[in-house]
């Protein structure tokens, strides 16, 4: 995959150029969320999504597009904010947690964990790397960049696809299924996660 960015938006190639930060979000179109247009000021990923660039300054190359996992919200809502600075949209995925985050299985995120053998979601930032067929198929590896995350390349942390995330088991059961710790999205989600997420872009995993 590729590794490209929108003309116009400046990548970090340098730590002492902040230019893309200085983006007039007023200026931007509106975005999309669950059906509903809102500005891109008032999304609540989006100053998350540009104090992770303002944080991770050189270690991250694109700035264009970053994805912030909000996992105060339940499962069967749609979470996952890919926050598209330079097109001025955001694109709200499903995205599920990890089984040891939630072991009563509720739906809801519970606890962050950076534990190996956890089988829990990790806080914080991430490095998306490059895609490439594993397990569970077409899949893309992630860094983790921070004290409580940085467990994730030797937990195997990755963005896949499964068949436990979409809308059709939100109704089913109310919630998604859980992964091992990894960012699971829906298959038909996924191509769009990877060509916009990576690689060399942020991915965050916090609660909003």
């Amino acid at each position: 995959m590729s590794s490209r960015t929108r003309p116009g938006l400046p990548t970090i190639a340098a730590c002492g150029r902040r230019s893309f930060l200085q983006i007039s979000l007023a200026s931007l179109a509106l975005s999309t969320l669950g059906g509903r247009a809102f500005a891109m000021a008032d999304h609540p990923a989006v100053p998350i999504a540009k104090a992770g660039l303002q944080s991770m300054g050189c270690k991250v190359a694109h700035a264009d597009v970053v994805g912030v996992a909000d996992f105060a919200q339940p499962s069967r809502v749609p979470r996952l904010h890919l926050v598209d600075l330079a097109g001025g949209e955001v694109a709200t995925l499903l995205v599920a947690h990890g089984r040891g985050s939630d072991p009563e299985h509720t739906g809801w995120l519970q606890n962050f964990s950076n534990r190996p053998g956890s089988g829990a979601t990790s806080q914080g930032h991430y490095l998306t790397g490059a895609d490439y067929l594993g397990a569970h198929g077409r899949s893309m590896r992630l860094k983790g960049l921070d004290a409580s995350n940085n467990n994730a390349e030797a937990r195997g942390i990755v963005v896949h696809s499964a068949w436990y995330v979409g809308s059709d088991t939100v109704r089913e059961r109310g919630m998604l299924g859980r992964s091992e710790g990894c960012f699971a999205v829906s298959q038909g989600d996924l191509a769009q996660v990877l060509d916009r997420l990576g690689p060399g872009r942020l991915l965050i995993a916090t609660k909003l």
